[in-house]
């Protein structure tokens, strides 16, 4: 296997990371190593990095690049499991996380990994092979109206009800079990001016529900506040507008020190502020980095600051 994954907003993610060079990073969606890589390049001799995936591709590949480097931990865990992997490293807290919620060119591109709907394969979709259901589970033995409603709230796709209803009526004759029956299905009933876009939505859509991948982004923001050490900074770079929702939000109810009602005489809630916003507006890339890698176009970096 060789590493066909282009880290997107490098220089930048990390420059608003690493702002110690002996400091203990957590790097929650390792992929093919490149963001740890590039902090690596930044330490100091006590310096460490505690990296995790649970791509076991991915993981598999990082334990033989970082091989000989001590100042690296890698686990093949769930990064929402950041305050577990903090207790088994024995670290407080963490001088900074970060989180690149995308997903990687090889998975993207190899036949194997099942994500792509450009490649004759099995219709997975999961990131954790150990999940017990894969997409085509779940098209082929869900209601129409759940289907549906998965297509619309998670893809953002119009026609959500059109096609689950597609998707009953061709799995009565024969299940949906590879990416081109599925994406042969979709293009019957779509404008080929909004086929690629419409794919990639409902793809999309089911990799999302498979994955449990906004829970599982909510519960790391959860649990990654309490093991950051104050000065420290959280990096998220999202790719659609379901994960920056919620990567927004969170950080602007974190920036807070009030949530009670404006009529309110005094404040009883007792919230207390525990982010600092550093990046007003999203960071997104270059023209330059966009030409040389197209995936890069809908990324969205945030910074957040503990206090």
């Amino acid at each position: 296997m060789t590493q066909t994954h282009i880290s997107v907003l490098l220089k930048e993610s990390i420059d608003y990371l690493v702002t110690k060079n002996n400091g203990i990073y957590f790097e929650g969606t390792l992929g093919f190593g490149g963001h740890t890589e590039e902090i690596r390049k930044r330490l100091g001799k006590k310096g460490g990095i505690v990296s995790t995936d649970v791509d076991l591709n991915a993981f598999s590949y990082c334990k033989s690049k970082f091989k000989n480097e001590h100042r690296i931990k890698l686990y093949n865990f769930n990064f929402s499991l950041i305050d577990v992997i903090a207790k088994i490293e024995s670290v407080e807290f963490f001088d900074g996380i970060l989180a690149d919620l995308g997903v990687s060119s090889f998975q993207l591109d190899n036949a194997a990994a099942g994500f792509s709907y450009n490649i004759k394969t099995k219709l997975d979709l999961r990131l954790d092979k150990t999940l017990r259901k894969t997409a085509a589970d779940f098209i082929n033995n869900e209601t129409a109206e759940k289907i549906a409603e998965v297509l619309f709230l998670y893809g953002e796709e119009k026609n959500s009800r059109r096609i689950a209803q597609k998707i009953l009526e061709s799995r009565k004759i024969k299940k949906i079990e590879e990416t081109d029956e599925l994406k042969n299905l979709i293009a019957s009933i779509t404008n080929t001016r909004y086929l690629t876009k419409t794919l990639s939505r409902v793809f999309q859509a089911l990799r999302v529900y498979v994955n449990d991948e906004l829970v599982v982004l909510k519960s790391f923001l959860e649990n990654s506040v309490p093991v950051l050490k104050k000065g420290g900074r959280i990096v998220i770079i999202s790719y659609h507008s379901l994960e920056d929702r919620i990567v927004k939000e969170f950080f602007k109810y974190e920036n807070l020190s009030c949530v009670c009602s404006a009529d309110a005489p005094i404040c009883f809630c007792g919230k207390e502020k525990r982010l600092k916003i550093i990046t007003k507006k999203p960071i997104t890339p270059s023209e330059t980095e966009i030409r040389l890698n197209k995936r890069a176009r809908s990324a969205k970096l945030r910074v957040a600051e503990k206090i």
